[in-house]
């Protein structure tokens, strides 16, 4: 575990270093990334703007969930995205072999090549909407509540990379799957609003399909102290599960590689 964290850390400076080489690119980048944050909370005015409420959420427990859309976007585009979405390059190229020949585990090493540090940007601006959120409140969430929702970031941040993983091991299998990359970053856009406001087959959809309700609703009910403690039992076990299929179909999706040198 030390020897991971270690090549994490050197993952994690070399992002860092290579980012901080192009100043200005870096603070166009952030200001960017802060520019689509306010724009995203367009729809959520609107919608509220004539209304109290929408499916038993108010416009204050909506911009919770809304905090953590933002925050999980950051680590989609600043952590998990900019890494995976080099694999299919590698994969198509047949150069692959410079991961797996590394002394190291290839999905781990996939998975930290490059972080974009700028994305810090949306994590901090969704800090900044929870504060906005349980301030017009006239309250600030429990220690017992930012534990629970700590601990289900955690198992959010699981799904958002199980999926992402499966996503990507399609390309072991396909010539190109950036639409179905694009068609991922589509769908994650419904996970700005409350897993409430669905019915029917979008609900089932959104909530153990495609579990958006889990990177966004749920650690939002957590926060505001509503989260039923049988709900966060499913939410862990739903993250193992995915983590798990996850890691079976990487391991037997590789299994079908073939270099360029092949």
């Amino acid at each position: 575990m030390a020897r991971y964290l270690r090549l994490l850390a050197v993952q994690l400076r070399a992002s860092t270093a290579l980012a901080l080489q192009y100043r200005i690119e870096f603070l166009g980048q952030g200001a960017l990334a802060l520019f689509w944050t306010t724009t995203s909370l367009v729809p959520l005015l609107v919608v509220y703007s004539d209304r109290g409420g929408v499916a038993g959420w108010s416009f204050e427990e909506a911009l919770v969930v809304m905090g953590w859309f933002t925050l999980m976007k950051g680590i989609l585009e600043g952590a998990v995205n900019p890494s995976l979405a080099s694999v299919v390059e590698h994969i198509r190229k047949g150069t692959l072999d410079f991961v797996l020949l590394k002394p190291a585990d290839a999905q781990f090493l996939v998975s930290t090549a490059r972080f974009m540090p700028w994305r810090i940007i949306d994590v901090l601006a969704g800090l900044a909407i929870f504060a906005v959120a349980f301030h017009r409140m006239g309250r600030w969430p429990s220690a017992g509540a930012v534990a629970a929702a700590a601990a289900l970031l955690v198992c959010a941040t699981l799904v958002l990379y199980s999926l992402w993983i499966l996503v990507i091991s399609a390309a072991f299998y396909l010539v190109k799957v950036d639409n179905l990359s694009y068609l991922f970053a589509s769908i994650y856009d419904a996970a700005r609003w409350p897993v409430d406001v669905f019915r029917g087959f979008l609900r089932l959809l959104f909530t153990f399909v495609i579990p958006l309700a889990l990177l966004t609703s749920y650690p939002a009910l957590a926060l505001l102290g509503k989260l039923d403690l049988a709900v966060a039992a499913q939410a862990l076990g739903g993250s193992l599960i995915f983590a798990v299929a996850a890691r079976l179909v990487w391991t037997r999706s590789i299994r079908r590689y073939t270099s360029a040198s092949s």
